[in-house]
């Protein structure tokens, strides 16, 4: 009986030793595969970290390039904006780009202006004009009616009551020309005095002829300037600004000395003769013609004085409501021609 269980114990140790080496030899086996893939993966990591490390310094490379190239970018549209705006400033302030600025604009109004032409041009086209008929009314001035003559006969006037409204001012400045010489009267006032003989010429000039006819000369131009003054002096008070006295001789010479003795007589200065001034001279009689006409159509009055030595007078000279010629004898016209 002890031998038999004897020999039941060892079967029992011997299949507990079974079983232990093949426990241990399954756990050899198991570890094997886990020691050789730890060994693979532990070859195969280092290889990985160093392509990702190389990766990302390629990257931060390229990023850093990209940064540096903007930034320079940046700094050069800076540049060119600020010089952009240097550059307008001066065109617009300079004249060539004012000029350039305008001719655009004339430009673009031009263009404008031609395609609202066009467009007018075409809408004109199509516009279907139809002409009305014309309807013609006889006019009440066309009827035939008798004029029936005017009871009260019209009174014109006589050419020698010209001046008989302005008759106590002319007489009154007679007067004061038969006094002493006032040197220091008021421009285009007489600073002469005059003879009884001139006062008398002058008073049968406005009273007599109206303004309008031939006196004869004093014997020298002075002395006719000097009256001529005085003629100027009174219309002076009865126009005031609204006449110009147009002088007629056909010499340079002759019209230097009407000026001279004009501008001692009314204490005058060079500039008070000229078109634009109180005192015209002229050589031609078709120049002080035009002249006078165009005084009449602006509502002002012409003075026409010709000179003695002028021997015809043209005749649209005597159209002209005031006019004074000096009749020089014949003696002094040929003085004056240099025949004597």
């Amino acid at each position: 009986m002890e031998s038999e269980e004897n020999l039941s114990g060892e079967k029992q140790n011997s299949k507990q030793n079974v079983s232990v080496e093949n426990s241990s030899s399954s756990k050899d086996t198991r570890q094997e595969p886990l020691e050789k893939q730890a060994k693979s993966q532990s070859f195969i990591s280092p290889d990985k970290n160093q392509k990702s490390s190389k990766t990302q310094s390629l990257i931060d490379l390229a990023l850093k390039d990209l940064q540096l190239s903007r930034e320079q970018l940046e700094k050069e549209i800076e540049e060119l904006s600020k010089k952009k705006i240097q550059i307008d400033n001066q065109l617009k302030s300079s004249f060539t780009g004012q000029s350039d600025a305008i001719a655009r604009k004339v430009k673009g109004f031009q263009e404008y202006l031609t395609g609202a032409l066009q467009d007018l041009a075409q809408s004109a086209e199509q516009l279907e004009l139809v002409v009305p008929p014309v309807v013609v009314t006889p006019s009440p001035l066309d009827e035939n009616k008798k004029i029936e003559p005017s009871k009260e006969p019209e009174v014109i006037p006589a050419v020698s009551d010209t001046f008989k409204p302005d008759e106590i001012l002319i007489r009154r400045c007679f007067n004061q020309f038969l006094e002493q010489p006032d040197f220091y009267a008021e421009p285009w006032k007489l600073r002469r005095s005059l003879e009884s003989i001139d006062v008398e010429m002058l008073e049968d000039w406005f009273f007599s002829m109206g303004g309008r006819g031939a006196q004869p000369s004093r014997g020298s131009r002075s002395k006719n300037a000097l009256v001529a003054a005085g003629v100027i002096a009174i219309l002076g008070e009865l126009y005031g600004e609204q006449f110009q006295t147009l002088v007629l001789a056909s010499q340079p010479e002759r019209l230097g000395e009407w000026r001279r003795c004009l501008q001692d007589s009314l204490g005058l200065n060079r500039e008070d003769f000229g078109p634009n001034s109180g005192i015209v001279l002229f050589e031609r009689s078709d120049g002080l013609i035009e002249r006078a006409d165009r005084l009449e159509e602006r509502g002002e009055l012409p003075l026409i004085i010709i000179d003695a030595a002028e021997i015809n007078v043209e005749i649209p000279i005597l159209q002209f409501p005031i006019w004074l010629a000096f009749a020089g004898s014949p003696n002094e016209i040929y003085e004056e021609d240099g025949l004597i």
